[in-house]
């Protein structure tokens, strides 16, 4: 399957998903679609008996990157709860980027710039939206 830019990706969302209120959260909407190449990828990666191992830790915490967002927006935004579980979800992103960085003897290089970047701009959008809630709650 070939890689659809962002953009292109977007397109293929269904409604019923696009409806969810945290879908206005580009932070959420790059996590899905972070996800869904890492779907992908784990077909490279299965290919190496070594890659394979990786898989399943992989597919792991890029699909906990989600689901912690979407358990800390139902626990209330802004709330303390909140953060915590948004800190969670940023442990998940690091996590995944790192997989990635063990994956290199496996994936071919432009691609791991290419998750390298994206994993990358997402830890900042998560961790400025976590600053940012912190400092409403009184905290630094």
């Amino acid at each position: 399957m070939d890689e659809l830019s962002f953009e292109e990706w977007q397109k293929t969302v269904p409604e019923w998903m696009k409806s969810d209120p945290l879908w206005e959260s580009g932070y959420y909407r790059m996590t899905m679609y972070l996800y869904d190449l890492v779907w992908q990828d784990c077909d490279l990666l299965k290919k190496d008996y070594r890659g394979r191992e990786i898989v399943s830790q992989i597919i792991r915490s890029a699909g906990g990157i989600g689901a912690n967002m979407e358990e800390a927006y139902g626990r209330g935004v802004g709330t303390p709860d909140y953060v915590r579980v948004m800190r969670i979800s940023l442990g998940e992103a690091r996590e995944t980027r790192g997989w990635y960085f063990r994956s290199r003897q496996v994936l071919p290089g432009d691609l791991l710039e290419r998750r390298a970047a994206l994993t990358g701009k997402l830890i900042a959008m998560i961790a400025g939206v976590i600053s940012a809630h912190r400092k409403n709650l009184g905290k630094s």
